[in-house]
C-alpha cells in the first residue's frame, strides 16, 4: 500500500511521462460536459472534500486507485501545495487514449494554476466519457 501511495504522489505532483499529444479538438458540446465535469471535480479537490472526489471520478480512475489511497495522495500533494489562489485555463484537447490507459474519449485539459506554496503550477484534469455518455476525471496530474 506504500508503495502504491507514493507512485499516485509522484505521478500527482510530476505528471511522469505524461505528454499530451496534438489532438482534434472536441466537439463544443462534449468539451462544455468534459469542462464542467472538470471544474466541479476541482471543486471538491479544492475544498478538501477528498471522498467526494473519489466518489465522482470516472470507473477507470476507481478501479485504479482505491479511496484510502487517493486520500492519502491528495492530501499529502494538496497540503504541500497550499491553498489554490488562482487557475488559468490553457489548452483542451481530445485524446483517443493516453499512455497505460484503454483507448477512449478523453479531453485534456490543462491550467496554468498559482498556490500559497508554489507560484506557478501546471495542473492536468483528464475527463474520459464513460459508456453511459457522461464525463467523469480519469486523470489528474500537478507539476
Amino acid at each position: 500500500m506504500k508503495l502504491a501511495v507514493a507512485f499516485i504522489a509522484t505521478i500527482l505532483l510530476a505528471g511522469a511521462t505524461f505528454e499530451i499529444s496534438r489532438a482534434a479538438e472536441p466537439k463544443p458540446a462534449e468539451r462544455a460536459a468534459a469542462e464542467a465535469a472538470a471544474q466541479t471535480w476541482l471543486g471538491l479537490v479544492d475544498a478538501g472534500d477528498v471522498a467526494a472526489s473519489w466518489a465522482s471520478a470516472s470507473s477507470l480512475f476507481r478501479a485504479r486507485v482505491s479511496e484510502a489511497q487517493w486520500t492519502n495522495a491528495v492530501t499529502g500533494v494538496r497540503d504541500s501545495l497550499g491553498p489554490l489562489k488562482s487557475r488559468t485555463l490553457q489548452s483542451v484537447s481530445l485524446q483517443k487514449g493516453l499512455p497505460g490507459s484503454p483507448d477512449g474519449r478523453y479531453i485534456a485539459i490543462v491550467y496554468a494554476s498559482v498556490f500559497a506554496n508554489k507560484a506557478s503550477a501546471t495542473e492536468t484534469v483528464v475527463p474520459i466519457q464513460e459508456a453511459d455518455g457522461s464525463w467523469h476525471v480519469s486523470d489528474y496530474y500537478v507539476r
